[in-house]
């Protein structure tokens, strides 16, 4: 019973920013890490479809009608692109567990961005946070503000004072 109940109950820690995206799954303790750049192939009267992601994402620009975008990079901004956010963190999980089409439940998700902004994150940006995490795949999305959460916290569920969940 206790290995259904751990089965089921699975979480994944979730740090973004300009320059990183960060998926960490606390108990196998498998970990992406990856300039949050997505290559987009666009061909002419063609459909738009994703190349590549991360470091790849660059060496893919060469291409004439490959566009490289990071939808965590705007001045004002946490997401500038959603649809493109999204995608990209779909691939993040896909990769974190090896790209295996396996049987495996929705986790939890705890998003946290990690840069400081200015006036605090509006609850716009606390509830588009929310819907990447469930558009890729969550069955609840919680946002974070804090200092970065260890794996037995996030398995505990037990969150340091120093910080708060956002609703």
């Amino acid at each position: 019973m206790d290995f259904l109940r751990q089965f089921f109950n699975t979480v994944l820690y979730v740090q973004l920013s300009p320059r990183r995206l960060v998926v960490r799954d606390p108990r196998s303790r498998a970990c992406f890490d990856e300039v949050p750049e997505v290559a987009i192939h666009r061909p002419a009267g063609g459909r738009a479809t994703v190349c590549a992601v991360g470091a790849e994402a660059r060496a893919q620009a060469a291409g004439s009608d490959v566009v490289v975008v990071n939808p965590l990079a705007h001045p004002r901004t946490l997401v500038s692109d959603f649809i493109v956010a999204e995608q990209l963190l779909k691939f993040a999980i896909r990769r974190l567990y090896g790209g295996r089409a396996v049987f495996r439940p929705s986790p939890e998700i705890v998003m946290h961005p990690v840069d400081d902004y200015e006036g605090g994150l509006t609850p716009v940006e606390i509830r588009a946070l929310q819907e990447l995490a469930l558009g890729a795949g969550a069955s609840r999305a919680r946002v974070w503000q804090g200092p970065a959460l260890s794996d037995d916290e996030l398995l505990l569920r037990r969150y340091p004072p120093a910080g708060r969940m956002l609703a």
